[in-house]
């Protein structure tokens, strides 16, 4: 029971990235201007490094928010 909702997790983490890089994009297509990209590399960045640093700000409030499923990424 437990894996079907850390899929629900794991699916909750890919769809915010995937929004903020969709939203990063759009923004500066709509604006032309080229500071939005500065949110996709950031969350690019976040995705890089995490599995070094063992800390992901998504899985961190998902982690909060959805209390009843594993912790992912917790810095641990």
């Amino acid at each position: 029971m437990n894996a079907a909702k850390n899929i629900k997790k794991v699916r909750a983490h890919d769809a915010i990235c995937g929004l903020l890089y969709l939203v990063s994009v759009g923004l500066t297509i709509q604006t032309g201007d080229l500071n939005f990209l500065s949110i996709a590399i950031g969350v690019g960045v976040l995705q890089i490094i995490s599995p070094f640093t063992k800390f992901c700000p998504v899985y961190f409030i998902l982690n909060k928010t959805m209390s009843d499923t594993d912790p992912m990424q917790n810095g641990k």
